[in-house]
Formats: C-alpha cells, structure tokens, sequence
C-alpha cells in the first residue's frame, strides 16, 4: 500500500537488501539448516522404531550414505564455484560493455541470487547431513530420508544451473538490460508522478506554497553533515518533524544530487524551529556513495542516455543500441505526457504545507532524455531521425502548450545538427522530413489554454521553483 506521501517506506529497505549477494543465500542457507532439523528428527523416529519410512526412502549402509553425502557435497562446492565465476564475468562484462553503473542491476539480480543461495544451501545441508552419520546404541545411525532429501536437492541444482546459464545468456543481452532499466523507470515514474497531498479530506490552510516558498528563502539554513548523493528522503519523517516543531521545511536538493558536509540541505521557516528540525532530519534522509533509482527518475534517464553514448562512441559503433535506447527514452517520456507531475508539495493531515520538495521538472527529464544522445550523434542521420520519431510519439501524449514547446524546442535542436553535421542532401532530407512532420503535429494540436495552465496558486501548478534551480547531477547538457 502507497503511504499518504506516495512512496512505501519500507520499498527503501528493500532495495538495499535487494542490492547485494548475500541476503538470499543467507536465508536459503538458513532454510537448509531448518529442513535438516525437521528430517533429522524423522530419521531419529525411525532409528529408535517410532515409524517406519516409505519405501522410496534411500536405504544403504553408513560408508554408503558418507560417500553419496562427500560426491554430493564436492560437486556442489564445485559447481557454486564456477557459478561465482560466470557471475564475476557478468559483472566485469556489465562494467565494460554498458558502464560501471550498470553492476547494481546485475547484481540485484534474482535469478542470480537464487541460485548461489540453492547451491550453497544445498553444500551445507550436505555436510551436516554427512556429519549426522554416527554410531549409535543400535548400531549406526544412518539418516536415510535426509541422505534421500540430499539427493531431491541435488536434481533442484542440476535444473538451476541449466536455468543460470539461460538467465545470464539472456541477461547479458543489450535489449533486454535496456528494457529492464526502462521497466525500472517506468514504475518510478508511476510511484513519483502523484498528485501533491492536500491534507485529509482535501483540505488546505496556512499560507499558499508560493508565499511559504519566499519567506523561506530568507528562513534559517539546516546543513547536511555528511558527504555523499542523497539516495532516499523520508518525506513522512520529514512531515512528522516539522509538524511537531510548528515549520515549514524547504528542501534546497533532491534524490541524486551531491551533498558536501557543512552545505545547506534545507530551509526552515520560522528561524527558530531551525535547531529542532536540525536534530531529526538526519533521521529522514540517506546519504550514500552512488545514486539509485529510487526517487531519482532522472538516475534511470541518465543510464539509457549512458548506454547510448557509449554505443554511439567511435570505439563501439553500435548505432542499433543507442536506437533501442532512444526508443525507450521516448516511451517513458510518453508516460509523463499527460498531466504527470512530480511531487513538491506536501501537507499534514490539518492541511497546512509542511515539507516543500525539490524535484526534478519536466523540462530537465526531456533535455536529459534528448541533448546528450543528440550531440554524440552528431553527423548520423539514423540518430537523429529515431529522436525526432521519439519527439512525435510524446508530443501526440502531450496536450501541455508549454511541454510541447519544449518538445518543438528541441527537434530545432535536431534541424540544426542535421543542417550543419550531415553532408548528403538527401539524408539532410530525410531527417527534416521528421522534423517538418513534428512541427505539423504541433501545430494542428487544438488545445484549451485556459484549461491547460491551472491556477497559479495550486500546489500542483508549482512546476518549477522560485529560487535559483541547482544544476542537476551530470548537468543537462
């Protein structure tokens, strides 16, 4: 369930337990030493003629069940062994060929997880099978359910190492890594692009955001005391603590942006409540070494614009990805078309404003999106014709007069290019086809001006702030 603020808290924590390669087979490990509890227990039932197993048990000798447990063991040590290698070579093949940010992705990998976790589960079940083999007061004590159980993983291994290799040969493909970030940006997309809380019952008192907004800017400073990208900001902490402290908190960053200890992160109105908000905001923000998806749409343009770049460098030449990069820029930009907004205003449940955000606007996700493919694309029509298509399938998403300006904006930006950079009048042709094609869409656009500009004084008309914007992290251009 979406909390009031539009973000579920414990998504965060999720991530981050997600982000690593010891979570998962560190509860599978821990399922293998339950499940061993629970046949041990079985098997010393049937020693001591409590019950009697079914008949497709194993049955054997001591010597027997140790040297199926030692096979057993040894080739699973083995095979994990060279499951870490295809892993490691995943991840060094992930750094080179699509960029060193791109080994989050793969490491927070599922598939891959899972089946470290079975294979190491299965290796420790093994042993302490093999060291449940010992003599007992009617001879010796020979657990043949678990010996059984420890065959049933051993089949559970051999169908997940055939699955492995299929989910690295696929993984490893440059489509499906660009489909999977976009599928990643597009959920971002849906969970950021909410309307701004508006107190209960919809409800709104105080003063408006824009007023609040000036009188903040000459509020005291909170600084950050900690160097680093703030990855995560806890907006209901944040909306707890100065609701109690009777202010308002405008935040001067957001997720993605660089932090220096000792800069300012946010502004308090009134000035005295500064050293209360000051005390618990550290406890509503994290700040880590890299960025991440999670409130930060603009991490997930920046890594398919990375993508394109590089495949667009002269020491890859790979036209087609950045193509397929391009595509899926397009279609994200085509989510946030219609009436998309990113949050920045945030209410109590009295309805008074309490946290202003700063959040990236539209106009930096199209730049992103377009201004760094277009220049390392320059001279290459197929380039520039995909980006003008991308351009025609948001603006036909886009009833804003505004947006689609922006977007009219930048297919000039294409023209010019193509004019200056492309030799050949009949690929100068071809791209300016586009470009014509998108300004008559722009033009035949019938939109409803009134309508389309809302009240200036709304929350959700507060499109872009009133102070000085912080250049973006990687900057637009």
């Amino acid at each position: 369930m979406f909390s009031r603020q539009g973000f579920r808290v414990h998504d965060w924590r999720r991530e981050r337990l997600r982000t690593n390669l010891w979570v998962v087979p560190a509860l599978e490990a821990a399922v293998a030493v339950v499940l061993f509890g629970a046949s041990l227990k079985v098997d010393w039932a049937a020693y001591e003629g409590h019950l009697r197993l079914p008949s497709w048990v194993l049955s054997g000798s001591a010597d027997g069940a140790r040297q199926v447990l030692s096979t057993i063991a040894a080739a699973i040590i083995t095979v994990a062994g060279l499951v870490f290698s295809i892993t490691i070579v995943a991840l060094t093949l992930a750094s080179t060929q699509f960029g060193p940010r791109m080994l989050r992705n793969f490491i927070r990998d599922r598939g891959t997880q899972l089946t470290l976790g079975t294979f190491v589960a299965t290796f420790l079940y093994s042993v302490l099978v093999l060291v449940a083999v010992s003599p007992g007061p009617r001879g010796d004590f020979v657990p043949h359910l678990s010996v059984t159980v420890a065959l049933g993983l051993t089949l559970v291994d051999l169908a997940m190492l055939i699955y492995f290799i299929h989910h690295i040969a696929r993984a490893i493909q440059l489509p499906h890594v660009i489909a999977d970030i976009a599928a990643d940006l597009a959920r971002a997309i849906e969970v950021e692009g909410r309307e701004d809380a508006t107190g209960v019952g919809g409800r709104q008192r105080g003063l408006s955001p824009r007023e609040l907004i000036e009188r903040c800017a000459t509020s005291a400073p909170v600084r950050t005391t900690a160097s680093g990208y703030l990855q995560y900001l806890r907006h209901d902490r944040l909306i707890a603590i100065a609701h109690e402290a009777d202010a308002v908190v405008h935040l001067l960053y957001r997720p993605g942006h660089f932090l220096v200890a000792g800069s300012p992160l946010a502004r308090v109105w009134p000035a005295e409540a500064a050293p209360k908000v000051a005390a618990g905001l550290e406890r509503g923000q994290v700040t880590g070494p890299y960025r991440t998806l999670t409130q930060d749409i603009s991490f997930g343009v920046d890594q398919l614009v990375e993508i394109a770049i590089r495949a667009l460098s002269p020491a890859v030449n790979d036209t087609f990805t950045a193509l397929t990069c391009i595509d899926w820029l397009g279609e994200c930009l085509a989510r946030i078309g219609p009436g998309w907004h990113s949050r920045r205003i945030h209410r109590d449940a009295d309805g008074y404003v309490r946290l202003i955000a700063y959040q990236a606007s539209y106009e930096r996700l199209v730049q992103r999106s377009f201004e760094k493919v277009r220049q390392a694309g320059v001279g290459m029509p197929a380039v520039m014709i995909r980006q003008l298509d991308a351009l025609i399938k948001v603006m036909e998403r886009t009833e804003d007069p505004d947006r689609r300006a922006l977007l009219v904006g930048q297919g000039e930006l294409i023209a010019s290019s193509c004019r200056s950079s492309v030799p050949e009048a009949a690929d100068r042709e071809d791209v300016l086809r586009r470009h014509r094609a998108l300004l008559a869409l722009a033009k035949s656009a019938v939109i409803d001006l009134d309508g389309a500009q809302g009240s200036a004084e709304s929350d959700s008309g507060l499109a872009e702030p009133m102070f000085t914007p912080l250049p973006e992290p990687g900057g637009s251009r």
